[in-house]
């Protein structure tokens, strides 16, 4: 593609998948992660995307793909975990636009890698769901905001992927745990086309469009047929325990 890509949380999971396809494609790839880049910390993304633009003389594409995930009931959620995902996941995709905007040429492009919990909201993903519901929202105000500019938004809402973020935890009734390379397609082909949305699987847009158009009591009933209700209730807090952890 000829494209100068950054990317945040590249070093593992989809992230890492994603700057191995885009390299395959032909694009050059600037890699952000911990320790060298924080994304809930502003200054520390602004040195990035100038990094990124001093070494390759522009930036044409950035895809906001750090995450993490806390499971459990609010209750018993530790305040410094759950505050740690809304800076991660919110946060983080702010600054991420914020500064990357005014250092991206017409034709430029920004990448959401946000989540299908961005469409539903599970018992015991309450954390993450709202992060990711706001993530969404950012994401679609933004693309508003740039598309004078000639500026593309595209947000990217994969289901369960196997990485460590989702360690313990298991897919709907119905579908599959995703691949991080199947997502890191889906995004590549996003970048040479850009689009709105993008849902991994694509089967995964019909469901969660049609989930949240209806009232509570339809969701409650619909989720119910899917698992949603006990998809996450159920996890085994050992199998996650070592993962949210190392969030702090």
């Amino acid at each position: 593609m000829g494209k100068v890509v950054a990317i945040t949380g590249g070093a593992r999971g989809i992230g890492r998948a994603t700057a191995d396809e885009l390299e395959r494609r032909g694009a050059t790839v600037a890699i952000g992660d911990l320790p060298e880049l924080d994304v809930t910390d502003r200054d520390s993304f602004e040195r990035f995307l100038d990094r990124v633009v001093r070494d390759h003389g522009r930036l044409d594409v950035l895809v906001n793909n750090a995450g993490i995930m806390i499971v459990g009931p609010l209750a018993e959620a530790r305040a410094g975990a759950a505050s740690k995902v809304i800076d991660v996941n919110v946060k983080g995709v702010m600054h991420g636009m914020q500064l990357a905007s005014p250092r991206l040429q017409r034709g430029g492009h920004v990448v959401n890698l946000i989540s299908s919990s961005a469409w539903i909201a599970p018992p015991a993903l309450a954390v993450y769901s709202a992060s990711k519901h706001a993530a969404r929202g950012l994401t679609d105000a933004m693309r508003e905001e740039l598309r004078a500019a000639g500026i593309s938004v595209t947000g990217v809402y994969p289901g369960v992927v196997d990485t460590d973020l989702a360690v313990g935890t298991r897919p709907a009734r119905g579908s599959k745990m995703i691949s991080p390379a199947e997502v890191a397609a889906a995004v590549a082909d996003a970048i040479e086309r850009p689009r709105d949305e993008l849902f991994v699987p694509r089967s995964l847009g019909p469901l969660l469009r049609t989930y949240q158009a209806l009232p509570i009591r339809g969701r409650r009933l619909f989720g119910r047929a899917i698992g949603i209700d006990d998809l996450y209730g159920s996890v085994d807090p050992a199998s996650r325990a070592a993962y949210e952890q190392s969030l702090g």
